[in-house]
């Protein structure tokens, strides 16, 4: 399964939500629809709350798990 291509459904501005990544066209922050769909929330229901489409939902989860993908945790000595 392939995840959805966020990059052209996902902005980050600085003077949109202090530079958070969030719904392109929109103020909705990509870290509300990852802790609702965390929380147990229905894709869909996700949506409509936000008034986003399903698509754009997706793009945040595909995003957020790019982002943890990307992690790399350095062991220092110590």
């Amino acid at each position: 399964m392939q995840a959805p291509d966020w990059n052209d459904q996902i902005a980050i501005d600085p003077g949109v939500q202090g530079g958070a990544p969030v719904i392109t066209g929109t103020r909705v922050p990509i870290a509300v629809l990852v802790e609702a769909v965390a929380a147990g929330d229905a894709i869909e229901q996700v949506a409509r709350s936000y008034r986003v489409t399903e698509s754009q939902v997706r793009a945040a989860l595909a995003y957020a798990a790019e982002l943890v993908r990307s992690e790399r945790a350095i062991a220092l000595s110590g």
